[in-house]
């Protein structure tokens, strides 16, 4: 059964984007992209919030025609436009690009998502990602820690009652000071 990841970039201290929505201080040079792209592609599809998936339709259908683009960018622009796409709206009726337009996160229709062949799902955006763990869909957490400290905006958390013991999969640091952390549910809860 394929598996669902929240992919996402954050602040030291915690923090997807600051208050007036900015992620220009996200690290993201060749290295990183490469590696973004690589872990990306290899993916079976895209479940995203209509924001984020507003802002991808804006930039990504087209970004490889622009010459200044070239290299990782362009690349992930293909990966983008052929990647089916799932976008979680209440208020969005359609939308282009190899997408599907779900209206409510409902647990029966993400487990047969899941049990469809292909990669796994990149879960991206920190409101869908809320739905989905209050659901317990999430099965897996890619984090990449960004070094700067932007002291307040949208946590990649909110708070919750609920607590989801995890278990280190793996690391890696760039040259630019990110770190991938990633995380899968643990089979069992360590003993307290």
């Amino acid at each position: 059964m394929r598996k669902i990841i929240y992919f996402m970039s954050m602040s030291v201290d915690g923090y997807i984007e600051s208050p007036d929505k900015d992620i220009h201080w996200h690290h993201v040079d060749d290295e990183l992209h490469h590696a973004l792209n690589e872990r990306l592609a290899a993916m079976g599809g895209f479940l995203h919030g209509r924001v984020v998936h507003e802002l991808m339709a804006e930039f990504w259908p087209t970004a490889d025609q622009d010459p200044a683009n070239a290299g990782p960018t362009a690349d992930f622009a293909v990966i983008w436009r052929d990647m089916p796409k799932y976008v979680y709206s209440r208020t969005l009726q359609r939308a282009d690009w190899n997408t599907t337009v779900v209206h409510d996160v409902v647990a029966e229709e993400v487990m047969a998502l899941k049990a469809q062949p292909g990669g796994d799902l990149a879960l991206g955006g920190a409101g869908l990602a809320a739905s989905f763990a209050a659901l317990d869909l999430i099965d897996e957490y890619w984090i990449y820690v960004h070094p700067v400290l932007i002291g307040r905006g949208k946590p990649m958390f909110p708070s919750t009652d609920t607590m989801t013991d995890l278990r280190l999969a793996g690391t890696m640091a760039f040259g630019n000071g990110v770190v991938e952390l990633r995380y899968e549910r643990a089979e069992e809860p360590p003993a307290r």
